[in-house]
């Protein structure tokens, strides 16, 4: 079951700060139990606890426990996937009819500033973190901040491409942590551009002060690859294929040898699988702190999950045949074709993959004439190659673009956000259409008379 509905104000993000227990080493082990922390910060100790319980809170199921990529994909797969939930929030995505008290909404926005604010507890804090740990507390507490507010305005704010984003309205941005309710608690929404200018300050921050060490945490790989992902939204190409090169390029990480080997299933609901050699950045869901939400919803009761989504038949048509991808697509005991990604109720939820920094450089290249790391065909082939399938001696726009939907299919909402990219219809909405972006939930208008409501509602 869904947990109840918490309707806290945006301006009452002051209550108390999660964060984990002791550890013995500095960010290098796995989440575990959550404490209520509410005593001052006062020691590197302090600071530490509150960057660990902002990674916790992130990986909440209303934002990086899956629903941040559940709800654009159920906004915008409706020739993909049948959906038989009963969920109404979730319903009304399906049916591109969101509510202004729409609950799935309500609930990440507020989960997503509460996690904010504690990355700003964090950075108003660094005078108490120690020389040797103070750039890795700037720097994940910006990585967490930055990929907080790309998402929030992707979401809440209208696409990069349609209109101008130095007018159009996103969410508000806030850079302190909010302690007294004062004259600065009700700020206004900031534009398209000053968020997406955000993020990216935040992440090149993070990127240079976080280091190559591969862990559960954020590195400067996985800065580097959100820089990426941003860049190709905004059709910044040539910044998107120096981003994807510095990943790729760094030999941190490889493809999994079978495409299926990505998504891990023990046969064991209770097992913790840690990420693979091809995750630049997942989050660790554990039994403590909860599940993976892709999986409560894709996966059927075969596998602990409700199977309120399945796929239709007819997506399996896109695929070659012999494509070695089609191996995580099979009916239930019921008969129900299900995609198995999300298989293990306790599977770590990707935000990013090595998979899509191939694709993106493909894709930037392909567009400037360029051949910066590789060509293009040459990374297109990377990715046919372990799904099996030959080789292609040249490629085009349309074949790097299915390769991307084949390969990232209900992984990072990108069913709606690369729709809205590429400007293509979603479903019978053209991609400017005010129904494909979420509106500013209803509490918080009440709640901030500085806060306009985005068209539509």
């Amino acid at each position: 079951m869904k947990k109840l509905r918490s309707y806290i104000k945006i301006i009452t993000v002051v209550s108390a700060i999660t964060a984990l227990t002791a550890c013995k080493k500095q960010l290098d082990l796995k989440p575990h139990d959550q404490i209520d922390a509410t005593d001052a910060i006062t020691t590197d100790k302090d600071v530490q606890s509150n960057l660990i319980g902002a990674y916790n809170r992130a990986g909440l199921s209303y934002i990086y426990g899956g629903d941040v990529f559940l709800m654009p994909d159920l906004m915008a797969s409706q020739s993909v996937v049948k959906w038989s939930g009963t969920f109404q929030d979730l319903t009304e995505m399906v049916n591109q009819r969101v509510t202004i008290n729409n609950g799935y909404v309500d609930n990440y926005w507020l989960d997503a500033y509460r996690v904010n604010n504690q990355a700003n507890y964090v950075l108003a804090n660094l005078d108490k973190a120690t020389a040797a740990n103070k750039n890795s507390y700037e720097g994940q507490a910006k990585f967490l901040r930055g990929l907080m507010y790309f998402d929030m305005a992707r979401l809440f704010g209208k696409s990069w491409n349609d209109g101008d984003p130095n007018v159009n309205l996103a969410v508000p941005i806030v850079l302190k942590p909010t302690t007294v309710i004062g004259t600065d608690s009700y700020p206004s929404r900031s534009t398209v551009a000053q968020v997406y200018a955000q993020a990216i300050a935040d992440l090149t921050d993070a990127e240079t002060k976080l280091t190559t060490s591969t862990s559960f945490y954020a590195n400067t790989y996985a800065a580097s690859a959100i820089l990426a992902r941003i860049y190709l939204q905004q059709g910044q190409y040539a910044k998107a294929v120096t981003e994807a090169t510095k990943v790729i390029s760094s030999g941190a990480y490889s493809l999994v040898a079978n495409y299926a080997d990505e998504f891990p299933f023990p046969n064991q609901n209770a097992v913790h699988v840690d990420n693979t050699t091809e995750d630049i950045f997942a989050i660790q869901v554990t039994a403590q702190q909860g599940v993976n939400d892709l999986n409560t919803f894709y996966a059927s009761s075969d596998y602990a999950g409700r199977g309120d989504i399945s796929v239709r038949s007819t997506f399996l048509d896109e695929f070659e045949e012999g494509d070695g991808r089609l191996a995580v697509y099979n009916e239930d005991s019921g008969g129900s074709l299900q995609v198995d990604k999300f298989d293990n109720l306790y599977g770590n939820v990707r935000v990013i993959r090595l998979a899509e920094l191939y694709l993106i450089r493909a894709e930037a290249n392909f567009r400037l004439g360029t051949s910066t790391g590789a060509t293009p065909v040459e990374d297109i082939n990377v990715i046919r190659a372990r799904a099996g399938l030959t080789a292609l001696t040249s490629v085009t726009l349309d074949q790097i673009l299915k390769e991307r939907r084949l390969e990232l299919a209900f992984e990072g909402g990108f069913f709606l956000h690369d729709a809205k990219r590429l400007k293509q219809n979603v479903g019978a909405l053209p991609y400017t259409s005010p129904r494909l972006v979420f509106p500013i939930p209803l509490l918080e208008i009440n709640a901030n008379k500085n806060l306009k409501q985005n068209d539509g509602y």
